[in-house]
C-alpha cells in the first residue's frame, strides 16, 4: 500500500511540472501577451491568403524563416511581434536552409519567382531547392503574389544602414567619445596614420603604398558617398571591416575609444555632395601618397585642406 501512495504521488508530481510548462509556455503567453500591430504587420487580400495556403502546404517553411532576428546581416530590417498580428498559424519556420524570407517582397519581380520555382538551379546555382513545376497556372500567381507581401510594409531608416545589432548598442559605445569634437579628430588622425595610411593614403584618398598590391582598391574616403555614412555606418565598417576586401576587422586590435577616434576623424574627409573628387586607380609607385606626408604635422595638412571642418585661418583647428 505504501508502495502504490509513493507512485501515487510520483505521478501527482509529475503531472503538475508537465501542466505548469505548458501554463507557462503556452497559455500564459497566449493570454497576456498581445502586441499592437507595427507598420510592417500586412492586411492580406484573398489571393495573397491563398498563396500563403499554398506556402504551407507544400511546406515552404519547413527550408525558411520569416523573422529576422538582432544579430543577422544582410537580410534587411529586423522584425517585430507586431509584425505578425494579423497571421494565424504562423509560419516563422525553425531552419535556415534556405535563405530568410522576411523581406523578399519587391526585391524580386514576378518573373524571377515564377523561373526560379520552375527551374531554381538556374536562378540561384547550386541551390538545393526542389523544383515546383507541378503547380498549377493559379497556384503559382497566388504563391508569388504572397512572398510578394513579405516585408513589403517594413521600412528602412536610411539606404545606407548598418546592421540592427549595432544600431542597437551604439548610443552605448559612443558615450565614450564625443566623435563630433576637434580633439577626437586629431587623435583619430594619428589612429588613422598609424593603421590606415599605407593603404588608404595619407589623405585617405585611396592611394596609400600597399595599394598597388591590391585586385580591390582601398576606399577613398573623400567621395561624396561616405557624407550619408551615419556615425553607427563608420563604426560598424572600422569594427568588422568589408567582406570581399583586405580591410581588417579592427576590433580585433583597436579599443572601442581608439575607433571612436577614428569615426570622428574619417567624418571629415567627405567632400560635400555634388562636389567632384579624382578617384585613384593606384597601379605603380609614383600614384601614391609621399610618404614624407607621414611626419608633417596634422594642422599643417588640414590647412591645405580648406573645405575641411577644422581648417580656420593659419590652420589651427576650431
Amino acid at each position: 500500500m505504501e508502495q502504490r501512495v509513493n507512485y501515487l504521488i510520483a505521478g501527482v508530481f509529475v503531472a503538475l511540472i508537465f501542466l505548469t510548462i505548458i501554463f507557462v509556455t503556452a497559455i500564459l503567453p497566449a493570454t497576456t501577451f498581445q502586441p499592437k500591430p507595427t507598420p510592417g504587420a500586412v492586411k492580406y487580400t484573398a489571393q495573397e491568403i491563398r498563396g500563403r495556403n499554398i506556402y504551407r502546404r507544400e511546406g515552404c517553411f519547413y527550408c525558411h524563416s520569416q523573422f529576422v532576428r538582432k544579430q543577422d546581416r544582410d537580410m534587411g530590417e529586423m522584425v517585430q511581434a507586431g509584425d505578425y498580428v494579423n497571421e494565424t498559424p504562423h509560419v516563422l519556420g525553425t531552419e535556415r536552409t534556405g535563405p530568410d524570407l522576411s523581406n523578399i517582397g519587391g526585391k524580386y519581380p514576378d518573373g524571377w519567382h515564377w523561373a526560379h520555382h520552375i527551374q531554381p538551379r538556374k536562378m540561384k546555382p547550386g541551390s538545393i531547392m526542389p523544383p515546383f513545376s507541378h503547380l498549377t497556372e493559379a497556384e503559382m500567381t497566388d504563391l508569388i503574389a504572397y512572398l510578394q507581401t513579405l516585408g513589403r510594409n517594413r521600412k528602412v531608416p536610411s539606404w545606407i544602414v548598418p546592421p540592427q545589432e549595432i544600431r542597437d548598442d551604439y548610443h552605448l559605445i559612443a558615450e565614450a567619445v564625443d566623435v563630433n569634437s576637434a580633439a577626437a579628430a586629431n587623435a583619430g588622425r594619428g589612429i588613422f596614420q598609424q593603421n590606415c595610411a599605407m593603404c588608404h593614403g595619407v589623405n585617405g584618398q585611396g592611394n596609400g603604398p600597399v595599394s598597388t598590391t591590391m585586385m580591390k582598391k582601398p576606399a577613398n574616403f573623400h567621395r561624396p558617398f561616405y557624407k550619408a555614412y551615419s556615425d553607427a555606418m563608420w563604426y560598424w565598417r572600422i569594427a568588422e571591416g568589408v567582406p570581399g576586401t583586405r580591410m581588417p576587422r579592427w576590433n580585433k586590435a583597436l579599443s572601442d575609444e581608439d575607433m571612436l577616434y577614428l569615426v570622428a576623424y574619417l567624418k571629415t574627409l567627405p567632400l560635400p555632395v555634388g562636389t567632384s573628387t579624382q578617384e585613384y586607380e593606384v597601379t605603380e609607385f609614383s600614384q601614391v601618397n609621399d610618404p614624407a606626408d607621414l611626419s608633417r604635422n596634422f594642422y599643417e595638412i588640414e590647412s591645405l585642406n580648406k573645405g575641411g571642418p577644422y581648417y580656420y585661418g593659419g590652420g589651427r583647428s576650431k
